[in-house]
């Protein structure tokens, strides 16, 4: 079976199920209890997904993956791009008390300072000064233009918290689920504390959400045995247990979003056979792309042979091909030169990969086999703890520019090869006032990464998810982010 990733409803089945619109939507979130309820500022996906119910920011992002009010009820924009000032709505904490500007400009800067150290920081590093103008009124001064600012705002991080209780628009109780299973159940707050007009019916309108963290394959068999409405948190790495959801007692849709970001391979040690950049292309030039991903079923995925897909950009300096259409052959042919020129006689040319546990990562380590055998390499899975020449890397984009996938690879994050020489770019870029002058510095650093062969590009992350049929307001979106809260309102 062959699964599409356009059109978005990947795989349609039987419709029945156990939501009837009423009660609690049930949620299963692929992963552990303990990545569902971290705190702090680097938040696996699903706390994001809990921290966004229940700690918005000044804007949130809504089913669509677009920018909507939260605790800032509007805002404006400087024409030069250079000052965002937002005005509060009239929004009480949980314990009654207004949300005052004041407040919420120290904790923007606290958040901000904590965030330090981190690829989301990174991305916020122009932000010059956040200052309260009056009790409602806040404003955020930036160094230089910033088109994504807005987009990093909603960032489940940067939500907003008063004695560890945030600023809605959910308030969650935490239980235990099935089988020891973390749970937690998320309930709306009345619209009058949100800032919103007061509306009567909203407690009879407005359904709880019930969420578990549960592994894939149980997550797969809660969804088929009814249990559950929607599974989110899907990945490659567990991709053929949602085509395992096709069965006969599967009720719902398989939803595979557009997602942006990186999927590829990270190198994290310089040393014997990937001790040359010549050596590190070598092994991502014997990579059919096409191939690899048609083991999994999978129709419409984009693969890049880029670490910064050409579209990211204005004006592209290059086409979608990195070896402008030499074929599979011709590139293994050449790839089989270079790594014979090193082994010789004498050496063994041997690749350790690091993946998560999970069958897709076992069909993906066998396809990467494969391909690198055609040129003399053999592949080995790195055991635990084992010390690993190459890590799947595999993260959403929070926003769509050249600049977060250059920032993902910045030296100050220690996540393998780096070049500190692309990250003096970056800086340079992110500090000009003149777009097409910062187009020009992020492809030169662009140009630096690639050059420095630090990742081995594969394509687009995939996401899916199970999704009855009769649940309303989940979208598939670029960013992959499905939020909480729009599940428990009524279908517009």
């Amino acid at each position: 079976m062959r699964i599409c990733l356009l059109p978005l409803a990947v795989l349609a089945l039987s419709s029945c199920g156990s939501s009837a619109g009423d009660g609690a939507v049930e949620v299963a979130i692929i992963g552990t209890p303990a990545a569902m309820f971290e705190d702090g500022v680097r938040l696996a996906p699903a706390a994001q997904l809990l921290r966004g119910a229940t700690h918005e920011g000044l804007v949130a992002l809504d089913a669509s993956g677009q920018v909507v009010p939260a605790v800032a009820e509007r805002w404006i924009v400087t024409d030069d791009g250079l000052s965002y000032i937002f005005r509060l709505r009239d929004s009480t904490w949980p314990g009654g008390e207004e949300i005052e500007a004041s407040e919420v400009r120290d904790q923007l800067r606290r958040t901000i300072a904590r965030l330090e150290g981190t690829s989301l920081g990174l991305d916020l590093a122009n932000i010059r000064e956040v200052r309260a103008m009056t009790g409602r009124v806040i404003e955020v001064q930036l160094n230089a233009p910033m088109p994504d600012f807005l987009r990093l705002l909603a960032q489940s991080e940067l939500g907003l918290t008063r004695g560890g209780s945030g600023a809605g628009p959910m308030a969650m109780s935490r239980g235990d689920g099935d089988n020891g299973a973390g749970s937690a159940r998320l309930s709306a707050l009345p619209p009058e504390s949100r800032g919103l007009p007061a509306r009567q019916d909203w407690e009879d309108v407005a359904r709880p959400i019930a969420v578990r963290a549960l592994a894939a394959d149980k997550a797969v068999a809660a969804f088929a045995a009814g249990d559950v409405d929607l599974v989110l948190g899907g990945s490659i790495v567990d991709f053929p247990e949602a085509t395992a959801a096709a069965g006969p007692l599967s009720r719902g849709t398989i939803q595979v979003d557009p997602a942006l970001g990186l999927l590829g391979l990270t190198v994290r040690r310089e040393a014997g056979l990937l001790a040359d950049p010549s050596r590190r292309e070598a092994l991502s030039m014997a990579i059919d792309r096409p191939a690899l991903i048609q083991a999994f079923g999978l129709g419409g995925w984009r693969e890049n042979s880029w670490i910064v897909p050409p579209e990211a950009f204005t004006a592209p300096g290059y086409s979608q091909d990195r070896w402008a259409g030499t074929s599979i052959a011709k590139r293994r042919q050449i790839a089989a030169g270079r790594i014979q020129a090193w082994a010789g006689a004498e050496r063994e040319p041997v690749v350790r990969v690091a993946l998560p546990r999970g069958k897709g990562s076992d069909l993906l380590l066998r396809q990467l086999a494969e391909a690198w055998a055609t040129i003399g390499v053999t592949t080995r899975r790195a055991a635990p703890g084992e010390a690993a020449d190459l890590e799947l890397r595999d993260v959403l984009a929070r926003y769509v520019s050249p600049l977060w996938y250059l920032n993902q690879f910045n030296c100050r994050l220690g996540a393998g090869l780096c070049a500190p020489a692309a990250d003096a770019l970056v800086k340079q870029a992110q500090a000009t006032r003149d777009p097409a002058q910062r187009e020009v510095l992020l492809a030169e650093a662009h140009k630096a990464l690639v050059d420095s062969e630090v990742y081995i590009p594969l394509g687009v992350p995939v996401r899916w998810s199970l999704v009855r049929g009769t649940l309303g307001n989940y979208l598939p979106n670029a960013f992959a982010f499905h939020p909480l809260f729009p599940l428990s309102q009524p279908t517009t």
